[in-house]
Order: structure tokens, then C-alpha cells, then sequence
């Protein structure tokens, strides 16, 4: 069973999810919305490390890369093993199709390209109270990191659906992503860097060379 619902995806419109207008609505993100938000708290998490806590620059420096580093494991992770959950039952399929299969149905609604910010607010506050349990206050520094791998992750994401194939070394990311979505859905999850998928042998299985969008084009074709 699977998780999409059109047999080819469609560049305009945007679907209702739910009956709930509120629910809908909500459903609905504009991505500066959750950059400025997590990049915020970001400032706010370093700041208070530093400030209050007495971190010097160099630790937390550290301490955000490894956080940083640490979301892209995290990044794949969810996107290869729940936004693709296999569809087995009409219950799985609902999810996966209200939190992914929704998006490679229709990958050009911008207003869904990001999660709802009240939604992944208390998924960082879940993560925080995680983290902090678990490295204490070293958590500041590391979920500075961790959030900034996520706004960095919407940005590209945002971009690589809503602008054309640059002509520079991140055209990689736009390629990856458009043989996601049009060619071999259960390879080349990552979306911010193909790192994990070469770790864990999910890159795609044929050279995409002679499918790639060309510089100056979208990878979501008209």
C-alpha cells in the first residue's frame, strides 16, 4: 500500500488534510516562520551557555557542531524510517500521508514544506528536556547546534523546490532530492547532505547523470 495517492504528482494546489479548519490551517507554514524562530532560540541557547553558564568559546563552538552533526544522523533517520513508514494498514497510511506522502503528491505547495512551527516547538522542548537529562548543561551548546541543523535543513529543503538548479557545488543537494522524489523514493533520504545515505548504502542505485535537472531549471518538472 502506498503512502501517496496520485500516480504522478501535481505542481499546483494544495490539498485538505483535515475537516478541522483550525487543524488545517496549521497545517499550513510559511518557512520564515520556523527559520526565525529556531534560529532565535539558537542565539538565546549560546548566549545563556556563555553568559550564565560560563562555557568559553571554543567548547561551545564544539558543542555545536557536534549538535549540528548529530541532526543530519537524525534527519535521515526520520526521514528514511517515519516519514516513509511502509503504508500496511489504512491507519499507517493516514500518517505517512499526513506527514510526508502529502509533499510527493503535490512537492511544489511551499506552505508545506515545513512542519508546523507549534509542532516541532514542543518536539524542541521534548529534545531539550532529553538532552538536558542526559549532557546537563552542555545541552546548551549542543541543541543550539541540533536546532540549527533543522532551520538549516527547511532551507534547503525550501530552496531546492522553490528555486532553480544553481550552477555551484550545491546543485549535488538539488540532484539528490529530485531522484528522490521522481525516480527512486526509497533511496537518497538526505536532504541537507548525502552523507548518511553513502553510509548506510541508500544512495542511488544508477548514475543519475542523464536524468539531472539542468542548471536553471527546477527539478520539479511543469
Amino acid at each position: 500500500m502506498e503512502s501517496t495517492k496520485l500516480k504522478r504528482p501535481k505542481h499546483k494546489g494544495s490539498p485538505k488534510l483535515f475537516d478541522n479548519p483550525i487543524l488545517e490551517k496549521l497545517t499550513h507554514t510559511h518557512i520564515s516562520l520556523p527559520l526565525i524562530i529556531f534560529g532565535l532560540i539558537s542565539v538565546a541557547l549560546i548566549y545563556y551557555g556563555i553568559i550564565d553558564k560560563g562555557f568559553e568559546a571554543p567548547a561551545m563552538i564544539g558543542l555545536f557542531l557536534a549538535g549540528l552533526f548529530f541532526f543530519t544522523f537524525i534527519e535521515y533517520v526520520m526521514h528514511r524510517y517515519l516519514y516513509h513508514i511502509p503504508a500496511t494498514t489504512p491507519k499507517k497510511q493516514k500518517l505517512s500521508y499526513t506527514m510526508h506522502g502529502v509533499h510527493h503528491d503535490y512537492p511544489k505547495d511551499k506552505s508545506r514544506l515545513a512542519m508546523p512551527p507549534v509542532l516541532s516547538l514542543v518536539i524542541a522542548t521534548v529534545l531539550f528536556i532529553i538532552y538536558r537529562a542526559v549532557l546537563g548543561d552542555y545541552v546548551f551548546g549542543f541543541l543550539a547546534g541540533f536546532l540549527i541543523g533543522y532551520a538549516a535543513y527547511l532551507a534547503v529543503h525550501y530552496s531546492v523546490h522553490a528555486f532553480k538548479v544553481p550552477d555551484n557545488f550545491l546543485k549535488i543537494l538539488w540532484h539528490h532530492h529530485s531522484i528522490h522524489h521522481y525516480r527512486e523514493p526509497d533511496r537518497a533520504f538526505g536532504v541537507s547532505s548525502p552523507l548518511w545515505d553513502q553510509i548506510f548504502g541508500t544512495m542511488p542505485r544508477k548514475s543519475p547523470v542523464q536524468d539531472r535537472a539542468a542548471v536553471g531549471t527546477s527539478i520539479d518538472p511543469s
